[in-house]
């Protein structure tokens, strides 16, 4: 006879099975909406059969026209290049937003954009050295009557520290440049840039010491108070002292300007820059403060990474199509370890099915049929990417699978040109920027 004490450790073992399999996920998935059905069907129509960055250009000139009617004429629009590195993607969005200002972050790009009529801010310190290169380039020679840019007027270097600052000055004296500089603040991010007036003053004295260095503006960059933690009280807090903050060294600023010769002081034909946000924050700006221009780019195309309640009547525009390669009969792990597959597949249905696609291992997630996730036991491949699902999704060799980029620097020149989604069909190829750093 088997013993109370036995029954009662087999209905417990039992209870705890039955208790496992009630913890199990049900199925998840479905095959693609009729955005992504028709997205896809557009894909193959265009000839398409790699992996392809798509922009919907719909959403993309909506997302534009939200993003100006905030700023409503009530400051001005810089558009950061770094996040939509193409001309053609750039000239869509400038002819809604009307701007010819720019935000760069690289030195291969600032030779890309210096041109025309642009307005170039740097978005980021760049070493003496990358400044020297661009002024030696033909795209940085000054008052050469087959250039139609003149960084004098038409650029502005960011200065973060007294140290680079001097840095800038030696390289003005010795090339015979007249460099317009904007100070770069530590408005609560942390990342460098000037945090107290003392460091603001020192910096000051020694752009007045030279008549070849003019004081352009500020920029503070705060996209730490959208992804601090929401807790209560905490990103208005940090809001509020990257806003005191920029406006106390700001009118400081100003009245030490005031008091420079002439040579040193800003020109009265071009009005101080001071700027702020990015996509994260540029709706906590109303146009009240001492700032008077935001930046924005990835708000435009609204990856993942920008899923935030500030930017919630936004639409993702951006997505990467790639074709299904192989679709087994069932999911399964290489020889050798096959039954971690065959436990998988046991307690999550989630991981049934399997189909292997053109590349992979993006900075991105799958979107497209809904359900589907990279496996994290199989990891990941740059080559045939294995992604898992219940089955629910119905995939076929050649079907498209979509993803959502998480951010759209870099991401936008893995892939080529970007095809251009617009009334059902592939409507342009948008050549992208040489990938660099």
């Amino acid at each position: 006879m088997i013993s109370t004490q036995r029954r009662k450790l087999l209905a417990a073992g039992g209870l705890g099975a039955l208790g496992l399999w009630a913890l199990k996920p049900g199925a998840k998935g479905a095959p693609h909406s009729p955005y992504f059905s028709e997205l896809a069907r557009a894909i193959k129509l265009a000839g398409i059969a790699t992996p392809t960055l798509v922009i919907d250009r719909q959403q993309l000139r909506n997302n534009a026209g939200k993003v100006m009617a905030h700023i409503a004429q009530r400051m001005d629009f810089r558009l950061v290049v770094k996040s939509l590195p193409s001309h053609a993607l750039i000239q869509d969005i400038t002819s809604i937003t009307k701007s010819r200002r720019m935000m760069l972050f690289s030195l291969p790009q600032l030779g890309l954009m210096a041109k025309g009529d642009a307005d170039i801010l740097l978005g980021k310190p760049m070493p003496v050295a990358a400044a020297a290169k661009f002024y030696q380039s033909a795209g940085g020679a000054q008052q050469d009557s087959q250039q139609d840019f003149y960084p004098e007027q038409q650029l502005q270097w960011l200065m973060d520290s007294p140290e680079r600052l001097l840095q800038y000055r030696e390289l003005a004296r010795q090339q015979a440049l007249t460099m317009r500089l904007n100070f770069e603040l530590d408005v609560g991010l942390h990342r460098g840039g000037i945090s107290s007036s003392k460091m603001l003053q020192e910096m000051l004295t020694i752009l007045q010491s030279e008549p070849r260095l003019q004081f352009s503006g500020m920029m503070g960059y705060d996209a730490h108070v959208a992804k601090i933690p929401d807790l209560p009280g905490l990103r208005a807090q940090a809001h509020l002292h990257a806003h005191e903050l920029y406006t106390r060294l700001a009118n400081e600023a100003l009245a030490s300007v005031a008091t420079f010769k002439a040579g040193t002081a800003p020109s009265e034909k071009q009005k101080l820059v001071f700027n702020a946000a990015g996509s994260p924050t540029y709706r906590l700006y109303d146009g009240s403060g001492i700032q008077n221009e935001l930046s924005v780019g990835s708000a435009m195309l609204k990856p993942s990474d920008f899923d935030l309640p500030g930017l919630a009547d936004l639409s993702p525009a951006v997505f990467i199509a790639t074709p299904v390669l192989k679709v087994p009969e069932k999911f399964m792990m290489p020889y050798g370890v096959e039954a971690i597959g065959n436990v998988a597949r046991s307690l999550d249905v989630n991981q049934q099915n399997a189909a292997f696609i053109y590349g992979g291992n993006w900075l991105a997630d799958p979107v497209s049929p809904s359900g589907l996730s990279v496996s994290a036991l199989y990891g990941n491949s740059s080559n045939q990417q294995v992604l898992v699902g219940s089955g629910n999704q119905q995939l076929k060799v050649d079907d498209i699978v979509f993803f959502r980029p998480r951010q759209s620097e870099a991401v936008l020149q893995q892939f080529g040109d970007i095809a251009v989604y617009e009334n059902g069909k592939i409507v342009d190829m948008w050549t992208v920027f040489p990938a660099t750093a």
